[in-house]
């Protein structure tokens, strides 16, 4: 029941954490998670709570989406989606997580360091960033650092971006979850966690909606490269210790 109760707490938290940072829960959720599940439960569960929790933000942010980019970045992340989740249960890339960590801490440096350096707001990068990040997403179970740095190049406005993100990630998360739960990673045993997946997701979005509202946009951006940061240090780090 303590497990329990712990993991359910970090799960909100996470929630909270990927609302505020504009690119979801999983860069936390699933380093997180992993010391709860095996690795491919963590993806399944990742996606059935990352479902909930795009929703959610849709409620909560949708006069705000952008539907040009929805379409740029959107459609390759979902087609690469599912190759990356196809191909977990045929293909062991055990460097992944390691490489993932690197370059959201090299990334996030560059972005503080240079903050008026963005990529060019163009259809190529919106579909290599799209496709980048929906194939991290169903391969190691987490691609929303890498959409981040996506969206933060454009410059949109904070809820513009929360609102785009999730928009994108709802449709990446709707097809691995599909793939995933055909796989078999979600067992009987696991299915009791969803009722509570689903409360954490609706409230820890309208938390972290509610903070939202009181950060500038300046503020909010040097939050998202500092969870980028934060979450490839992590990454980075549990990728060694193993």
């Amino acid at each position: 029941m303590g497990n329990a109760f712990l993991f359910f707490l970090l799960a909100f938290l996470s929630e909270i954490v990927g609302t505020v940072g504009g690119f979801g829960s999983s860069v936390f959720f699933v380093p997180l998670a992993g010391f709860f599940f095996d690795f491919k439960t963590v993806l399944g569960i990742t996606g059935l709570l990352h479902v909930f929790s795009n929703i959610a933000k849709l409620v909560l942010f949708r006069q705000d989406i952008q539907w040009k980019l929805i379409w740029k970045i959107g459609i390759p992340s979902v087609v690469l989606v599912i190759v990356g989740a196809w191909l977990t249960n045929r293909v062991t890339f055990q460097y992944a997580e390691l490489l993932l960590g690197i370059f959201c801490v090299v990334f996030a440096i560059l972005f503080w360091w240079k903050p008026h350096m963005k990529m060019k707001a163009n259809t190529g990068n919106a579909i290599a960033g799209g496709g980048l990040a929906g194939f991290l997403a169903g391969f190691i179970g987490t691609g929303g650092a890498i959409r981040a740095i996506t969206l933060t190049s454009f410059a949109l406005e904070k809820n513009v971006f929360i609102a785009t993100s999730a928009a994108i990630d709802f449709g990446v998360d709707l097809s691995r979850s599909i793939v995933y739960v055909n796989q078999g990673y979600v067992q009987g045993k696991d299915w009791w966690y969803l009722p509570g997946l689903i409360v954490i997701a609706f409230l820890g979005s309208y938390v972290g909606k509610m903070i939202l509202n009181k950060v500038p946009q300046e503020t909010f951006r040097k939050i998202v490269l500092f969870f980028v940061f934060a979450t490839g240090v992590v990454m980075t780090f549990k990728a060694l210790t193993i």
